[in-house]
């Protein structure tokens, strides 16, 4: 086990909601992140059927709401930290490219190039759901032609992460590139 990471005996287990059959066993690792951030990853693991599912909650974070925005020109860049809250909006107005909160949305944790990643699987889930005809095909190619080239450091654009609540943050590789606006109190009503 790592030295950062220190890990909590099972505290807890249940019945697989999958297999019916196993047990569902919890475990808790803390972990400090090199930045000195600490997070807390909550594993859940089936006995019989491997099931697993995890969850990671950080333990220092920014909880005033507002919106962050990272620039993103380089190769860089892309490997600057994102936290995303469940509550959190997350979109790049160059690539037309949203992700709400839904009702089941989690805590993630990853980087620029992450969150690449997964707007190009979601992408390209979409466009082959689509017809072979389908006007939308030439739009959404170029959006993964653009994804390509962002994952590459070569398509300059903006993370947009807007939270309500708090709870997300943007920890930038480049600090001249990364700003916050918070949200007043008024602006909730």
């Amino acid at each position: 086990m790592s030295k950062r990471a220190e890990k909590n005996e099972v505290n807890y287990s249940f019945k697989c909601p999958i297999c019916k059959e196993g047990k569902i066993e919890i475990s808790k690792v803390t972990y400090d992140v090199p930045d000195g951030d600490k997070i807390l990853i909550i594993k859940f693991e089936c006995n019989v059927c491997n099931y697993s599912n995890n969850d990671i909650i950080p333990l220092t974070t920014n909880f005033a709401p507002g919106i962050m925005k990272l620039k993103v020109t380089n190769e860089d860049d892309l490997k600057s930290k994102i936290y995303r809250s469940p509550i959190g909006s997350l979109e790049i107005p160059e690539l037309e490219l949203v992700v709400n909160p839904g009702l089941r949305a989690d805590f993630y944790y990853t980087n620029v190039e992450g969150i690449l990643f997964r707007f190009e699987n979601a992408v390209s889930i979409y466009r082959k759901n689509l017809e072979k005809d389908d006007a939308q095909i030439e739009e959404i190619d170029k959006i993964l032609q653009n994804l390509v080239k962002a994952l590459k450091g070569e398509l300059k654009f903006t993370l947009v992460i807007t939270d309500t609540g708090g709870g997300s943050y943007i920890i930038p590789n480049d600090k001249s590139k990364y700003s916050f606006e918070k949200f007043e109190p008024e602006e909730f009503n």
